[in-house]
């Protein structure tokens, strides 16, 4: 077996401790629910097991890093795949840093579950090992990507405090405005992880049964005005298809034979036609599975899990949010601007061009700054300063996943399939 399958085993073993040790968790948290004896006692003994099984996985997930690293002959860093899977690992050390300093084992119920499902995206891209661009070939790699990563797995760190302490304050039982306002935005939270899942169980889904379709798509230089054909493939039912393309084969799915509709004319892109077909099935699968959980819970999804969240002390989470992000804030600026702009100048001859990925680090860090001048000169503590916690991720993660998919510059290498 040579490092690159042993890593890819590696990672497999990993994903699996850390699936485990998340049931672990909640077995825990239910269990202390129902046991009547000494139910704090149970949770601490659950948890301590999950924390083990869940820092095994790390030890996993490190031996992935590494023999892949060394089979490779680089930072494991340079395609969305490698990216994804480095940032899921950063996240589960972020964890522990914060779990020794404040041992809140609690943490690891939300933090396992972030770090599953951005592994879980990260299998979906290709897996082999790509030969590195030309402007990849650098030093700066592992600098500047590991330490943009390990900022954004603390800010990740601090939006999972954020959250768990969002969802341990909410008045669920409030009627005036303000009240169904949180509740109705917090709710929104729990969709858009759902969402998530649904994509992500979507993709394996089809994957599995070996869904394909293809069409032949006309693009024209707007420049020359002359045109040329490429093959689009999709992995999923395409009800978008490609602008101004032809279907040159497509498998039947529950009794359609040809998309509903095609791309409008300002998504000509050659894989525009795709990714809103993909963005499609992300939203149709979230919104039955999120309406299947409600069925079955019969209560919103952060009504149902306040509950486990009872015992831990709202101000502890809202410290450990607000130590995470100003722990992410300084490697982040380090990693992801300064490092950066080092590596633009040696790579491109300019610190700085307003690439969509380099103005979205920028409004990244721009938020951050806002969300510590907040914190520390005006005093936004609790409800305020978690909120800002968990909008700050959904940047990040725009910035991680939807500028490196949707909008095409110098860094879409990185989204490549």
């Amino acid at each position: 077996m040579n490092l690159i399958e042993f890593s890819g085993d590696a990672f497999i073993v990993a994903f699996t401790l850390y699936c485990a040790a998340f049931i672990m968790y909640a077995l825990a948290v239910m269990g202390r629910r129902f046991r009547k004896r000494d139910p704090e006692a149970h949770l601490a003994k659950w948890g301590k097991i999950a924390f083990v099984t869940a820092t095994i996985g790390l030890i996993g997930h490190l031996l992935y890093f590494f023999t892949r690293w060394a089979g490779s002959g680089h930072v494991p860093v340079s395609n969305m795949y490698e990216f994804m899977s480095f940032l899921s690992m950063a996240i589960m050390i972020a964890f522990l840093v914060l779990y020794f300093i404040y041992k809140k084992s609690l943490l690891g119920l939300f933090a396992l579950p972030l770090a599953i499902l951005i592994m879980a995206y990260a299998a979906v891209f290709p897996q082999q090992v790509q030969p590195l661009i030309p402007s990849l070939q650098s030093y700066w790699l592992g600098i500047h990507v590991t330490l943009a990563a390990l900022g954004d797995a603390f800010f990740a760190v601090g939006f999972i405090a954020g959250l768990m302490h969002l969802l341990r304050t909410v008045n669920f039982s409030g009627t005036d405005k303000g009240s169904r306002r949180e509740q109705r935005w917090l709710e929104l939270c729990m969709f858009a992880i759902v969402v998530l899942i649904g994509f992500i169980l979507s993709v394996y889904s089809f994957r599995a049964g070996g869904y394909q379709a293809e069409f032949n798509q006309t693009l024209v230089d707007p420049k020359t005005e002359n045109s040329t054909i490429v093959k689009v493939e999709y992995n999923m039912p395409p009800l978008v298809a490609p602008y101004k393309s032809e279907t040159e084969s497509m498998q039947s799915f529950l009794g359609m034979k040809s998309p509903l509709m095609e791309a409008p004319s300002w998504m000509h892109g050659v894989n525009a036609g795709r990714k809103l077909n993909t963005v499609i099935w992300s939203l149709l699968s979230g919104l039955i599975l999120y309406g299947l959980l409600r069925l079955i819970l019969r209560k919103p999804l952060a009504k149902f899990i306040q509950p486990a969240l009872g015992r831990l002390d709202p101000d502890d989470l809202d410290e450990i949010s607000y130590r995470a992000i100003a722990i992410g804030f300084p490697v982040f600026t380090l990693g992801g601007l300064i490092f950066a702009m080092i590596w633009a100048e040696i790579a491109w001859g300019r610190f700085w061009g307003w690439d969509p990925k380099e103005v979205w680090a920028l409004i990244t860090w721009l938020f951050y700054s806002v969300y510590l001048h907040l914190r520390l000169s005006r005093g936004w503590q609790g409800k305020h300063s978690s909120w800002l916690s968990v909008i700050g991720f959904i940047v990040v993660m725009f910035t991680l996943v939807g500028v490196n998919l949707i909008i095409a510059g110098l860094h879409s290498y990185a989204g490549t399939d």
